[in-house]
C-alpha cells in the first residue's frame, strides 16, 4: 500500500462575510478529498479567524492524483437552529499538488457555490504531497462529530453531492472553469518531460512523421535568401532551406513525407552510429611480476581509437562506457576490442575481441537495449587466453539513449582521447536552479552597546548571503536604540547553500567600522511566500563576533536584538537574462504556474564555413559546440573536434508557457581541449541566433541557415553559418489566446515593483548565481558562456547603440511624419483632385461624426487583410543596418569593448568623454525646448505676462459665447475649411496664433 498522503494546512481566513445578523461569523473549515472528509474546529464571532490546523488524506491511487479535487467550503456555525450557512468555497485541481519542500501559504479568493450565493474574503491554504510513514490518516474532531450526528441529513447530502463531481470534471468543466485554480501541470507528465529532456529519449510531443535517413542523402537546398532591407548585405541575410530530415524533406515549412516508419527524431538527419559498451572484465590474468594488472580497454576501429579508464591493480575491473563511432567515417570492416596492461614504458597486451561490421544487429528506439554478453579474449593468434570481457555492439543512430553520454568518434580530440578529456566534449542537458528573491526589511534596533562611552554611534546594518552584500543608510543612535524600516534585497538559489549574516556596524570612522554585533539565519529556515501578505517580523539576537571569556559570557546574559523580517518571495519572476530577450517569465512560486501552451521542438543540424578560431598543427581549425537556452532548460551538444563544418544532428524539445519568449542558440569554440592549463582559457565566441516564439507559425517547420554576426572592435564579422530546424506546437489554442491578455510579468512585480536600479542589481547577482551552479556541472558551462548568452552587458553604454535605437525611434514615428506630410500637400493643393475628396470626406465626418470611429477600424483592418498577403514568411534576425554595424566608427566601437570600469589611457577617456558632453549637450537642448513650450502653456492663465493672459482670457469668453449659440459641426467644418484653404489665401508669414505663442513667458529667464 502507498504511503503517499496529501498534507493540508488551514491557515487561516481572511474579510470573511458576517451571517449571524450581528456583524460577525463563526467559521469552520470542511475539506473533501477523494472520498474522506475532514473539519476544522469552530472560531467563535471572528471575520478574521487564525486555525493553523493540519490534516492528511490517504491517496488511495496516487496515478489518478491529478484527476482529483480538493474541495474547501467555509461555513459558519448557528447554534440556535443547529444548522450552517455557506460562506464560500476553494477548489483545487490535483495538478497543483507539489512536494511539501515546495509549498507555500497561499491565500485563494472564496467562490460562490451558486449564482445568487453572496460571499467574499479569503482562504489561506498550504497543500502539499507527502510520503513520510510516521503520518497517519487524520481523525475527525471530536466536537464536530456531535455536530455531524446533529446534522447528519445534511451532511450526508452534502458529501453525496462532492465526491459525484469528482468524475463529472471534464463534462462540468466550461461551468468550473472560473472557480478552479489550474497551478502546475500534471507532476507525472512533468516528470516525463524532465526524464526526456535527454536527447536520446522520446519526447511527448505530437508526432509529424519521420523517415530514416537514406546512405547518400541530398544537400541542403536553398530555396530563396530574405533580407530585412534593400541595404542588407545578401551575405548576411537568412537563408531558407529545404533538407531531407528525419520525417522526410522539408519544402516551404511542410515536411514531404516518405514511405518509412516514423522516429520522433523527425527534426535532424539520422545518423548512423555504432554503439560499443564496455561494461566490465573478470577472471583477467596478472601481468606484472607482483601479480598485479592495471587494466583498460581500447576499443579501436579504422583510424579511431577509444580508451576507458585504467584501475589500479583489478582483475575484476567495471568501466561501463559507451564509444559512439560515426558510420560515415568508418574505413575499415572489423571492430577491434583490446585490454591492456597499464605501464609506465609500454603498456602490455592481455587480450583482444573482434567484430565483423557486417554481422553487428541493428537497434533502433523504443526497442529493449542490447543486452551485454560475456566474450572470451584471445591472443593475436586468434588462440584462447585467460579472462573474458563483458560487452554489447550495436548500430543505432542519436535517437539511441546511450548517446548522450558516449565519446563520439566525431568528437575525438587529436590531443588525448581519454575518458578524462571526455567529460568535456559530451553532450549535455543542464537544468539552471530555481531562484528565489530574499526580501530583509530592517525595522530597528535596541540596546546597541557602543564601542566608545564618550559619543553616540553611529550604525547601519550590513547584511550579506554569499557574495552580496546590502548596506542601510547610517543612523545615529542617541538612545543606544535605531530605527531604519528598509528593504534589501537578494537573491538566493536552491539548495540554500549560503546563510543570512546580519551584522550592526558602527561607523567609528572614514573607512573604520567595528562590528557591534552579528546574527547568522539559514535561509532553509525562512519563511516562503507566493503573495504580498505581511510576515511577522522577529527579534534576534546580535552576539559578539570576537571570542570572550566564557565567565564573563555566563556574567552578561544581556545581548543586543535586532527587528528585522525575513521572507523569500515566490510570487516574482526572477530575471536572469536580458527583460527583452526573456526566455521564462513565472514565478518562482511552482502553485503560481498555468499549463503549458506548447512544445517547442529544436533540431541543431549543422554549421557551415566556420571561422578558425585557432591553430593546430600548422592550419586553423575550431573545436564547436552549440548551446541552446530556453526557461530553466539548457542544452549542450557534443563538441565536434577540428572540423570547420561540423555536423550535430542533434533534437531538444521544451515545453512553452508564454509566446512572448525567446529562444537563444550560440555556437563556442571550446579551449580546454588543449593539455595543461587549458583550463584558464576563455571558450570563444563564434555566434548567437535569437529566435522569439510568437514569431512562429503553429506546427510549421522552419529550417533556415542563420549567418553568425559577432561584432568585432574591427567591424562585424561573418563567423559562418548555422542550419536549424524549428517547430512550435501547440496543444491549446484557447490557453494561448488567453495568454495573450495576461500580464507580462507576475502579479507581484505590478503589487509591490521594484524600481530599475533594484532590477539591474538583481538580474546581475541572478547571473552570477546560475553561472556560479552551472560552471559546477560536468562539463562545465564557463562564466564567459552564460553571460553571452544571457546578455548581460546589453545595459552598458554604447553610441552605437544609443544611434541604433534614435533611428528605431524615428522609423516609428516614420508614418506619422508621412501623414503629417500628406497632410501639408493636401492643405498646399498640390493634387487639387485629392485635396477635394480630402474635404468632402471631412464634411461627411463632421455631419456625421458618428462614422468616425467606425471608419478608423475599417480603415485599419482593410490594411491588415492587404498586409496579411506580405506577412513575414520566416523568423527574425539580427540586422546589420538597424544595428548601426555597417558605417560604425573603429573609435566607438573600440569605447563600446571598453572595459568596466575603463582600462584605456587617460587622454583617449578624456576625448570620449568630450564628445558625450557634445551629443549630451544636444540632448539637452532639445530637452529645453521641450519644457519652454508646456511652460509657455502653463503661462496662458498665469498673469505672468499680464497683457497676453488678458488677451487670451477675453478670446475664452468670445469663444463660449460664439460655442454656445453655434452648432458644434458647423465650428468644426468652418476649422477644417480654414486649415485647408487654397494656398492663394495664405501668407508666408506664421499665423497669428502662432505669433501669440511665441511670445509667451518661459523660466528660462530663471536658470543660472
Amino acid at each position: 500500500m502507498s504511503n503517499l498522503k496529501l498534507g493540508v494546512d488551514v491557515v487561516s481566513a481572511h474579510n470573511l462575510m458576517p451571517k449571524d445578523g450581528q456583524g460577525s461569523s463563526s467559521a469552520f473549515v470542511e475539506l473533501y478529498f477523494d472520498g474522506q472528509k475532514f473539519r476544522t474546529t469552530i472560531k467563535e464571532k471572528d471575520l478574521n479567524p487564525v486555525w493553523n490546523e493540519s490534516f492528511y488524506f490517504n491517496i488511495s491511487d496516487p496515478s489518478n492524483l491529478h484527476n482529483l479535487i480538493l474541495d474547501a467550503y467555509i461555513y459558519n456555525n448557528v447554534k440556535a437552529t443547529h444548522s450552517r450557512s455557506f460562506l464560500g468555497k476553494v477548489s483545487l485541481t490535483g495538478t497543483s499538488f507539489v512536494p511539501y519542500s515546495d509549498a507555500v501559504d497561499l491565500h485563494y479568493p472564496l467562490d460562490k457555490r451558486g449564482i445568487f450565493s453572496r460571499v467574499r474574503g479569503e482562504l489561506g491554504l498550504k497543500v502539499y504531497i507527502t510520503d513520510d510513514p510516521s503520518l497517519k490518516s487524520s481523525n475527525p474532531h471530536p466536537a464536530v462529530e456531535s455536530f455531524l450526528n446533529q446534522d447528519a441529513n445534511l451532511a450526508q447530502a452534502h458529501a453525496q453531492t462532492v465526491p459525484n463531481q469528482i468524475p463529472n470534471t471534464i463534462s462540468n468543466h466550461r461551468a468550473e472553469s472560473r472557480h478552479t485554480f489550474h497551478h502546475l501541470p500534471n507532476p507525472n507528465y512533468h516528470q516525463q518531460q524532465h526524464h526526456s529532456s535527454a536527447p536520446a529519449v522520446s519526447h511527448q510531443a505530437t508526432k509529424h512523421g519521420a523517415d530514416e535517413m537514406k546512405s547518400e542523402p541530398l544537400p541542403p537546398k536553398i530555396i530563396r535568401m530574405h533580407s530585412a532591407s534593400s541595404s542588407q548585405p545578401i551575405d548576411y541575410a537568412l537563408k531558407e532551406t529545404s533538407p531531407f530530415l528525419g520525417g522526410g524533406r522539408v519544402v516551404g515549412g511542410r515536411v514531404i513525407r516518405a514511405d518509412k516508419t516514423a522516429s520522433t527524431y523527425d527534426l535532424v538527419e539520422q545518423m548512423q552510429f555504432l554503439f560499443v559498451r564496455v561494461v566490465k572484465a573478470r577472471d583477467l590474468p596478472a601481468m606484472d611480476v607482483t601479480g598485479s594488472l592495471d587494466p583498460f580497454v581500447e576499443v579501436k576501429i579504422g583510424n579511431y581509437k577509444g580508451i576507458t579508464k585504467h584501475m589500479e591493480k583489478k582483475q575484476n575491473p567495471e568501466w561501463n562506457v559507451v564509444f559512439a563511432f560515426s558510420k560515415d567515417r568508418m574505413q575499415a570492416s572489423v571492430l577491434e576490442v583490446v585490454v591492456k596492461d597499464k605501464d609506465l614504458i609500454k603498456d602490455d597486451f592481455v587480450g583482444i575481441v573482434r567484430f565483423d561490421l557486417n554481422e553487428v544487429p541493428m537497434r533502433v528506439p523504443p526497442d529493449s537495449p542490447l543486452a551485454p554478453v560475456w566474450y572470451r579474449l584471445e591472443d593475436k593468434k586468434g588462440e584462447r587466453v585467460k579472462g573474458e570481457l563483458m560487452l554489447a555492439v550495436w548500430i543505432g543512430t542519436q535517437a539511441d539513449e546511450a548517446f548522450p553520454d558516449a565519446w563520439h568518434s566525431d568528437a575525438a580530440t587529436p590531443v588525448d582521447s581519454s575518458a578524462d578529456i571526455s567529460t568535456l566534449i559530451r553532450s549535455k542537458v543542464y537544468h539552471a536552479p530555481r531562484l528565489w528573491h530574499v526580501r530583509v526589511n530592517v525595522i530597528e534596533a535596541q540596546d546597541l552597546v557602543a564601542t566608545e562611552k564618550n559619543r553616540f554611534p553611529d550604525v547601519y546594518v550590513k547584511a550579506q548571503i554569499g557574495n552580496q552584500v546590502m548596506k542601510t543608510k547610517t543612523v545615529q543612535a542617541r538612545t543606544l536604540c535605531s530605527l531604519w524600516n528598509e528593504d534589501l534585497l537578494f537573491v538566493a538559489a536552491e539548495p540554500f547553500e549560503d546563510h543570512l549574516v546580519l551584522s550592526v556596524e558602527d561607523r567609528v570612522g572614514p573607512g573604520k567600522d567595528e562590528i557591534i554585533g552579528r546574527a547568522i539565519i539559514p535561509l532553509s529556515c525562512v519563511e516562503k511566500r507566493a503573495d504580498d501578505r505581511i510576515i511577522h517580523p522577529r527579534w534576534v539576537n546580535l552576539e559578539k563576533p570576537i571570542a570572550v571569556d566564557m565567565d564573563q559570557i555566563k556574567k552578561e546574559k544581556f545581548s543586543s536584538k535586532l527587528h528585522i523580517r525575513v521572507c523569500l518571495d515566490g510570487g516574482y519572476h526572477v530575471l536572469d537574462e536580458s527583460t527583452h530577450y526573456s526566455s521564462d517569465l513565472r514565478p518562482t512560486a511552482k502553485q503560481l504556474w498555468k499549463p503549458s501552451i506548447g512544445v517547442l521542438e529544436l533540431g541543431i543540424l549543422n554549421a557551415i564555413g566556420l571561422h578558425p578560431m585557432k591553430t593546430r598543427d600548422g592550419k586553423g581549425t575550431s573545436d564547436t559546440y552549440c548551446l541552446a537556452k530556453y526557461g530553466h532548460k539548457w542544452v549542450r551538444t557534443r563538441t565536434v573536434v577540428d572540423n570547420l563544418c561540423p555536423k550535430y544532428n542533434e533534437q531538444y524539445t521544451w515545453e512553452v508557457f508564454d509566446p512572448a519568449t525567446v529562444l537563444t542558440v550560440g555556437v563556442f569554440d571550446n579551449s580546454q581541449l588543449g593539455g595543461k592549463g587549458s583550463n584558464g582559457n576563455k571558450d570563444l565566441k563564434i555566434g548567437k541566433v535569437r529566435i522569439r516564439i510568437s514569431t512562429l507559425e503553429a506546427g510549421r517547420v522552419y529550417t533556415h541557415s542563420y549567418p553568425l554576426l559577432v561584432l568585432h572592435p574591427t567591424g562585424v564579422k561573418k563567423m559562418g553559418e548555422l542550419h536549424l530546424a524549428i517547430r512550435f506546437s501547440c496543444t491549446s489554442f484557447v490557453n494561448m489566446l488567453y495568454i495573450y491578455s495576461r500580464p507580462l510579468l507576475p502579479k507581484m512585480h505590478y503589487v509591490r515593483p521594484f524600481t530599475v536600479m533594484q532590477l539591474d542589481m538583481l538580474r546581475l547577482q541572478a547571473v552570477n548565481i546560475v553561472a556560479a551552479r552551472l560552471g559546477r556541472a560536468e562539463p562545465p558551462l564557463r562564466k564567459e558562456v552564460v553571460e553571452y548568452m544571457s546578455d548581460v552587458d546589453s545595459h552598458l553604454w554604447s553610441m552605437r547603440r544609443s544611434k541604433a535605437n534614435f533611428f528605431r525611434l524615428m522609423s516609428v514615428f516614420s508614418g506619422l511624419f508621412a501623414v503629417g506630410k500628406w497632410f501639408g500637400d493636401i492643405c498646399m493643393w498640390k493634387n487639387p483632385i485629392t485635396t477635394v475628396l480630402v474635404h468632402v470626406l471631412f464634411v461627411m465626418l463632421v455631419c456625421f461624426p458618428e462614422l468616425i470611429l467606425p471608419t478608423v477600424f475599417l480603415y485599419m483592418f482593410l490594411i491588415g487583410i492587404w498586409n496579411f498577403r506580405y506577412r513575414p514568411r520566416y523568423p527574425p534576425h539580427m540586422n546589420t543596418r538597424i544595428s548601426q554595424a555597417e558605417a560604425v566608427h573603429p573609435d566607438e566601437l573600440d569605447e563600446e569593448f571598453d572595459t568596466f570600469p575603463t582600462s584605456k589611457s587617460p587622454e583617449l577617456v578624456r576625448m570620449r568623454y568630450d564628445r558625450l558632453r557634445s551629443v549630451a549637450g544636444r540632448i539637452q537642448t532639445v530637452v529645453g525646448d521641450v519644457a519652454t513650450q508646456g511652460e509657455r502653456f502653463q503661462s496662458l492663465l498665469s498673469w505672468r505676462d499680464p497683457r497676453a493672459t488678458a488677451i487670451f482670457v477675453i478670446f475664452c469668453l468670445v469663444a463660449a459665447l460664439v460655442l454656445y449659440v453655434t452648432p458644434f459641426q458647423v465650428v468644426a467644418a468652418l476649422a477644417g475649411i480654414y486649415v485647408m484653404r487654397h494656398p492663394r489665401f495664405r501668407h508666408r508669414l506664421p499665423s497669428v496664433p502662432i505669433n501669440f505663442f511665441r511670445r509667451l513667458p518661459a523660466r528660462t529667464d530663471s536658470m543660472l
